[in-house]
Formats: structure tokens, sequence, C-alpha cells
């Protein structure tokens, strides 16, 4: 797994907010846990995204609701218009 330091454009704080506001809530989230191998982190962090980032957190940006609740209404409204 690579990492690298994002960096927008000068002057721009909007290119990357989506980012910047997900890696503030993992850093607040399990930021303070230390792993013994790479391996482990990663399947930490995944598990964290799938477990409770997309299946339990409410997002303001979608009506307070979790990115699979939006995904599965999204799903709806397309086999209705099928």
């Amino acid at each position: 797994m690579h990492i690298r330091q994002s960096a927008g454009r000068t002057g721009s704080c909007f290119d990357n907010a989506a980012a910047e506001s997900f890696f503030t809530v993992l850093k607040a989230e399990i930021g303070t846990t230390v792993w013994e191998a790479r391996a482990q982190t990663r399947q930490d962090v995944l598990r964290w995204i799938a477990e409770h980032y997309n299946r339990e957190r409410l997002h303001s940006a979608i009506g307070y609701i979790t990115p699979y609740q939006a995904r599965i209404r999204c799903r709806q409204r397309l086999d209705l218009a099928a």
C-alpha cells in the first residue's frame, strides 16, 4: 500500500474537501491505534470503512443517512425508472 500526502492547487481549499473530511474522521476514530504489521493495519482500516463508515455513520452531505442506505435508495429509484 503506497500512501502519498495529498496536495491540491495553491489557494483552493476545496480541492480535497471530501478526502480531508474522511481522513479527519478516520484519524479521530482509529488514529491512535498502533499496529504491529502493515497487513493488520490495512485489514483493520478496510473493516472500519466497510462496517462503520459505510453502514453505521450518518453523513450530513447525503441527508444524514449512511452511504449504504444511499446506495440502496439509488438502486431502488433506478429499478422504478426501468
